[in-house]
């Protein structure tokens, strides 16, 4: 039995002595000895063979499945005015008035709405083309061939019984060092220097959680980062892009006040950096939140603020409304675009479906996070713009440099219904149409 003990200490001594020397003290100095690029050099050359195999297999077995198009039903993405006209013999709408044909474009959107929604499938896993040897999609390829089955189960020990003890390891002992860090520089007296060891502290929590998640991240155009007094915009496909974009600076965070695990976090962050967090019964009062995230960008001294103004996760191909609430502050807003590589793993959070321990434990145990962070240039609202016509304006320019579809829809509707006014404006539009008005309101 001692025996067996001191095997059990000595394993413990040599995986604390890698975990401390070799991944967590390089990140904390934002060093790395190259094994995760390696490691990710690696498993292309894997998922590679492995959908060269696939696509061998699918001519060979007609019962290996064929992945789903991206979308089903072909849009042409005109307005209301250009896809009516083509339906009335004339083909014009010129002298317009009410048609009973006109119903036929109302009920081919609904047939659109119901076959292929396309606000409600953003609330879902991106469905990869090919099987990136997780079980989460297309988990039949495993069974094409012998190796390709091996390689699978492979992948299921590394996964599980090596990277997944590492980033467990790497979480605690990251999150610790954020608790405890930011409850001893609470204590200090405001002063320059609490400021600079608040940041460290901060920065090296983030870079030791990251390292625990195998994460590549590839930024672009860090002359446009965020400076202080300034808002951070961006688009959110998870919980995570806080430990992605704090990975490469700090920044006030803004959120709700939790309880349990995640509000003693909040606590302990909050003594050493002003970060901006909210009771539920303040949040519902625009007006309250408002003002105090604008005294905090009053002072120029302040780190910028990270505000994602979607208000929920939305499956890394689309970017959806932006709240204007995050552009009547005022102040500069430095917009960030983060793309996911969704072939190491899944990092969309579906609340839904998942709560967060669960979410958690997938992108635990998923090969990789690999992620592009584009930095674009500062931008403010212009002359004659109101706060939702600006807010539209940054989200076009992050969607565009994120190659991510450009969506005009409310992400509320992952839990809420269609809002009166979005049926009340289709209703105009339509009204304008046969009253002959389109044309001069568009003017």
């Amino acid at each position: 039995m001692d025996d067996l003990w001191g095997v059990a200490v000595g394993v413990f001594q040599a995986w604390m002595f890698v975990v401390v020397f070799f991944i967590m003290l390089p990140a904390m100095f934002g060093l790395s000895l190259g094994v995760t690029s390696v490691y990710i050099q690696i498993l292309v050359k894997i998922l590679e063979w492995a959908t060269l195999r696939i696509q061998r297999g699918r001519q060979e077995q007609t019962s290996v499945p064929v992945p789903l198009p991206n979308g089903i039903i072909e849009r042409g993405g005109g307005s209301m005015e250009e896809e009516i006209a083509p339906l009335r013999n004339s083909g014009s709408l010129v002298g317009a008035e009410f048609s009973l044909i006109d119903a036929l474009y109302f009920y081919k959107k609904g047939v659109e709405s119901i076959v292929d929604d396309q606000v409600t499938q953003r609330f879902s896993s991106e469905e990869l083309a090919s099987w990136n040897l997780l079980t989460r999609t297309n988990q039949n390829f495993r069974y094409i061939s012998l190796r390709l089955t091996v390689i699978w189960g492979l992948g299921v020990f590394v996964r599980y019984c090596v990277l997944f003890p590492l980033r467990i390891t790497l979480a605690l002992i990251g999150l610790s060092w954020l608790v405890m860090g930011t409850t001893l520089v609470g204590f200090l007296p405001e002063s320059s220097a609490k400021t600079w060891l608040s940041e460290l502290v901060h920065v090296t929590c983030y870079r030791i959680c990251a390292r625990g998640l195998s994460a590549t991240v590839h930024y672009h155009n860090r002359e446009n980062k965020p400076q202080r007094g300034g808002i951070c915009v961006s688009n959110h496909t998870t919980p995570i892009d806080v430990v992605i974009l704090a990975n490469d600076g700090c920044y006030a965070m803004v959120g709700q006040v939790h309880g349990g695990l995640m509000g003693v976090i909040q606590r302990s962050m909050v003594r050493s950096c002003p970060h901006v967090w909210f009771e539920r019964s303040e949040m519902r009062d625009r007006h309250a939140v408002t003002s105090r995230l604008r005294a905090h960008v009053a002072a120029r001294n302040k780190l910028p603020i990270l505000i994602f103004p979607e208000g929920t996760c939305i499956n890394n191909t689309s970017v959806m409304m932006f709240k204007k609430g995050s552009f009547e502050i005022g102040g500069t807003i430095h917009p960030v675009a983060i793309k996911y590589d969704p072939r190491f793993g899944d990092a969309f959070w579906n609340s839904g479906k998942y709560n967060m321990v669960s979410y958690l434990l997938r992108m635990m145990t998923s090969w990789a996070i690999v992620v592009n962070v584009w930095y674009l240039p500062p931008m403010t609202i212009q002359d004659g713009e109101d706060a939702a016509q600006f807010a539209n304006r940054v989200k076009s320019a992050i969607a565009l440099q994120g190659g991510l579809l450009d969506l005009d829809w409310d992400g509320g509707l992952k839990r809420g219904k269609v809002k009166d006014s979005l049926k009340e404006e289709q209703q105009r539009k339509y009204s304008s149409i046969i009253t002959g008005q389109s044309n001069t309101d568009e003017q």
